[in-house]
């Protein structure tokens, strides 16, 4: 039985995944799944990629694409939640800064270059009209460490998913001074070149079952409740982020890869573009 490593976050979007393994839903079909959480996210998901440390990685969309226009020779297999991602601009309780606007110069908290907060915190800033050469950044690499980055001081603001953040909102320990929703669809899956090779079956089979459990999701007897419970989530929380995300069993466009890759240069985050279908394949 050939197994497949699988990097992904440690949030609500993943549980699908989960779901699938604890069903054996993977095994019956002849594959073994081996999860690896990455709490520090996008940037730590790129890295095990590009040293084939992992098969596949659950990624934000932004983040990956950046990276494969950067060299990395991973390849798109089919988007995984086609709505935006919805990032909440945090700062401590007790900062001094109200407004958005006011964190220009600000120092900003991110798990690493290249992650989505780093991506995000760009983007904001280029929608709100700032000097992006200018913008000072604090590698925290997880949450709990921004979390103590924003209380000591050492960082002045972080972009993380609002709803993964709102219990720490909830708690007192952040402020959210806004959300800001990704200029594009949330999270893709993708592949190492050489799991792709040698490994297409299996993944065809992985990919069929996670799509078939996505399809089904919202659909799930009291899935918010188990959501809440696994998450430590309000329940009104998990409800109106499951109404705002739509899982996907689509292959990402063309379109959509160079609106990102448009945006990606106009930040000066990548060299050039590429031809679209550098990023992606559809495995037969």
């Amino acid at each position: 039985m050939k197994q497949l490593k699988i990097g992904g976050v440690p949030e609500h979007f993943n549980l699908p995944w989960h779901l699938a393994m604890e069903e054996g839903l993977f095994k019956k079909a002849g594959v073994s799944v081996e999860w690896i959480e990455f709490p520090e996210g996008t940037g730590a998901m790129n890295k095990a990629l590009r040293a084939e440390e992992i098969d596949l990685a659950v990624i934000l969309t932004g983040g990956v694409i950046k990276d494969i226009a950067n060299g990395n020779p991973s390849k798109i297999l089919q988007l995984y939640v086609s709505s935006p991602l919805l990032w909440g601009v945090h700062v401590s309780h007790d900062s001094p800064f109200k407004d958005i606007d006011e964190l220009q110069f600000a120092k900003a908290a991110i798990s690493r270059y290249g992650s989505g907060s780093h991506v995000m915190a760009h983007v904001q800033a280029k929608q709100r009209g700032w000097d992006t050469s200018k913008l000072d950044f604090e590698v925290v690499n997880t949450l709990e460490n921004a979390v103590e980055a924003l209380t000591n001081g050492t960082a002045d603001y972080f972009m993380w998913e609002h709803f993964t953040t709102k219990p720490i909102v909830d708690a007192g320990v952040f402020r959210r001074l806004g959300d800001f929703p990704t200029p594009w669809s949330c999270f893709v899956i993708a592949g190492n070149p050489d799991a792709i090779a040698t490994k297409n079956d299996e993944i065809k089979i992985v990919l069929d079952i996670i799509n078939q459990v996505t399809r089904d999701f919202k659909n799930i007897p009291s899935i918010d409740r188990t959501l809440a419970h696994r998450y430590e989530q309000k329940l009104e929380d998990i409800q109106k982020w499951l109404s705002g995300t739509t899982w996907s069993q689509e292959q990402i466009t063309s379109e959509e890869i160079m609106r990102i890759q448009s945006k990606l240069l106009e930040l000066q985050m990548i060299e050039k573009e590429k031809d679209a279908k550098e990023f992606y394949v559809n495995l037969h």
